[in-house]
């Protein structure tokens, strides 16, 4: 399959998935971004990018890499990824979508093992040259928020981090670091 196959075959999945995946309510007392996200705050992600991962297992850190394809769609309110990692045996597909009227971004993840979007997905925006998206759960000791950020954003690279907090956001773990290098 060639990359503008590959890229036209990843548009279309996220097109077709588009309308069911921003539930009604998914604002909260705890996730209450501004309503400042416009179509195009994902361009910068669009493209074929390296990736260094750092992750943490347990108490160990470890390192491996991956690769990306980035798609805009729909005049900059979709952008849709195709996450492959070789080396762990992993895939899967990220997809993020701005409600254009409450002007704020939702981040899904799919598995390739499993097919199934997870949503609600983190909401966020861009503000001062970064994005941050977060979401609510329930960990093994109470309630938990997910963080994922978008920062260090230039032409050429971008850094993903996400972390959980357990005390409302006063403090972070964060265990997933991401950095992009666009290929040339």
């Amino acid at each position: 399959m060639t990359q503008i196959e590959r890229r036209t075959a990843i548009a279309l999945s996220a097109g077709a998935l588009m309308s069911s995946l921003i539930p009604a309510g998914a604002l909260s007392a705890a996730i209450n971004p501004a309503p400042v996200g416009k179509p195009g705050d994902f361009d910068f992600l669009t493209g074929e990018w390296h990736i260094h991962n750092r992750f943490r297992e347990g108490e160990k850190w470890i390192e491996f890499p991956a690769e990306a394809t980035v798609v805009g769609i729909l005049g900059g309110i979709a952008s849709v990824e195709e996450l492959r990692i070789p080396a762990r045996g992993f895939s899967g597909m990220g997809l993020r979508l701005l409600d254009v009227e409450k002007k704020i971004w939702s981040d899904h993840w799919v598995n390739a093992k499993s097919g199934v979007v997870a949503v609600p997905g983190q909401l966020g925006v861009f503000e001062g040259g970064a994005g941050a998206f977060l979401s609510e759960g329930e960990g093994e000791k109470g309630p938990e928020l997910y963080r994922g950020v978008w920062d260090r954003i230039t032409p050429k690279s971008c850094r993903w981090f996400q972390g959980t907090s357990r005390d409302g956001g006063k403090t972070w773990d964060d265990s997933w670091f991401m950095d992009w290098t666009r290929v040339a």
